[in-house]
């Protein structure tokens, strides 16, 4: 399997560059986030060309989904059965089992500013995603969590970790949290970091489209796959696709991938 995870920032002005990426790197499955656009309004080809797809989504904002060769199963939208009784959350969540593993594409909050209602908001959320990969993933089923953490875990993660520390994206207080996720896992497995099996130095995934961050190479690895250790021994090679993200019209992510035997 060939798994990649890619923050498009709005699919309809991505089409075209989503087709040229699934035809260049002929992915099995495919986590977007950033959709901005509701159901009705994803692109026409990927059923034309026999993707299954299981997707939410939001006019405008978030939005996330799966892409798949093969058929999907036990689809599970949304954070509402977290177990904590709070209600539905914007479109940020997607689950569902292809090939005998369970693939969860996420888009995590970004923040805004410390201290802020919407830093309260992603503290919250990474807190119920816990609570639900607990109550929703079983020791059976490798589990691969995807998708935008808007999290860099560690310093070399960070072009200038001294500079981003005191913001959303790498505070020690969220970096905390999302460790938290990590070592509490899936079916009782923590998470392995796919990315990091293979590479060990500075490599990011997302540059502001400001200030010629991306030519300069000044960016963040916030985007992840992380996956129970069953996938993990089979993680043979993962990389960041940077020829995605340059040119005209590109998203300020990049694709991940991670191929598993």
């Amino acid at each position: 399997m060939l798994l990649a995870t890619w923050n498009v920032n709005s699919i309809r002005a991505r089409e075209a560059r989503l087709r040229a990426f699934l035809e260049r790197k002929k992915p099995d499955v495919v986590c977007l986030q950033e959709l901005k656009c509701e159901l009705g309004q994803l692109p026409a080809f990927l059923a034309e060309e026999g993707w299954h797809v299981a997707a939410v989504g939001q006019k405008t904002y978030n939005g996330v989904a799966i892409l798949s060769r093969e058929p999907l199963e036990d689809v599970r939208a949304g954070l509402a059965d977290s177990g904590d009784g709070e209600g539905p959350e914007p479109a940020r969540l997607i689950s569902a089992r292809v090939g005998g593993v369970q693939v969860i594409s996420a888009y995590f909050p970004n923040g805004q500013a410390l201290g802020s209602e919407k830093y309260l908001y992603k503290q919250g959320w990474i807190a119920r995603l816990q609570k639900w990969l607990a109550l929703h993933t079983h020791a059976s089923v490798p589990v691969a969590l995807c998708g935008d953490f808007n999290v860099a875990p560690e310093p070399r993660d960070v072009y200038d970790p001294a500079r981003w520390e005191s913001t959303v994206l790498h505070s020690p207080d969220i970096r905390a949290r999302l460790e938290a996720v990590r070592a509490s896992g899936a079916g009782g497995e923590a998470f392995v970091d796919a990315f990091r099996l293979h590479h060990q130095g500075n490599v990011y995934s997302w540059w502001d489209y400001r200030a010629g961050s991306f030519p300069r190479d000044q960016g963040l690895r916030i985007d992840h796959i992380w996956v129970t250790p069953p996938l993990a021994a089979r993680c043979t090679t993962a990389e960041v696709d940077r020829d995605e993200r340059k040119g005209a019209g590109a998203s300020d992510h990049a694709p991940v991938l991670a191929r598993f035997a």
